[in-house]
């Protein structure tokens, strides 16, 4: 492991497997990895999904000791019941798009969301500098889990209830050159963050490639949410030629 100066990896996890690896197959991935592990080049052995059910067969399976999953304030009952089944089995908890992927705004509410469960680790997602200071910011001085911030909560899930693109992208590439994980958000994108930059020419165009939609399938086959994800472009076309009658600018 010249290459990351390093003689060993601490974690090593299974990226998004469409089903639980099998432990017997000796020319399998996990087999692979217990070898390394034995060998000393890796220390624990972990798995990533968006899929709930694979995730809670990682949980109990035993093989694992760490599970990645998407995890925010937004989460469901269902999604928390996974944290819960992690704590009593002793299997670490990393959560993932802890800001839902940039649709949640306010970081402080999904901070002291999670922060309840003392046995998740959150990935916040941080791209800036100002972000970063603000998480540093938070771990000094907690915001509290009261009354506002579960308003602040409840208000992000009133607005985003239902069915709504995470942006994992594993529905890409799309063949007809859709931008989905971004496209297939476009309303809250528009509303939840600065939207200027969605105004240009380039993003008008990205944006009608919908229409040219070829209805393969593919994006559906490849969600791990099972989103009608051609309907949800539709609809945020609609949504976005409306706005941007309104907010481009004119010169």
């Amino acid at each position: 492991m010249s290459g990351l100066k390093t003689d060993y990896i601490d974690l090593f996890q299974l990226h998004n497997p469409g089903s639980m690896p099998d432990p017997e197959d000796p020319d399998g991935a996990y087999q692979a990895l217990l070898d390394a592990k034995r060998e000393g080049l890796v220390r624990h052995i972990g798995l990533t999904n968006h899929r709930l059910d694979l995730a809670m067969k990682a949980v109990t399976s035993g093989l694992f000791e760490t599970v990645q999953f998407p995890l925010s304030s937004l989460s469901s009952a269902n999604d928390l019941a996974l944290v819960a089944a992690c704590k009593e089995l002793d299997v670490g908890f990393i959560a993932m798009k802890a800001m839902s992927g940039g649709l949640i705004t306010n970081a402080a509410s999904t901070f002291a969301f999670l922060r309840q469960y003392g046995n998740v680790v959150p990935i916040w997602g941080i791209q800036r500098i100002s972000e970063l200071e603000e998480f540093i910011a938070f771990e000094k001085n907690p915001p509290e889990m009261d009354q506002a911030m579960t308003a602040v909560i409840e208000k992000d899930r009133l607005e985003l209830a239902g069915a709504f693109c995470r942006g994992c992208g594993y529905c890409m590439p799309c063949p007809a050159g859709i931008p989905i994980p971004l496209a297939a958000r476009m309303s809250f994108l528009l509303r939840r963050s600065p939207y200027r930059g969605f105004m240009t020419a380039q993003w008008h165009e990205q944006m009608e490639r919908i229409d040219a939609c070829q209805h393969c399938g593919q994006c559906i086959r490849q969600c791990p949410y099972s989103l009608d994800t051609p309907e949800i472009l539709k609809t945020m076309l609609s949504d976005y030629r409306a706005f941007h009658a309104e907010h481009a600018p004119t010169c």
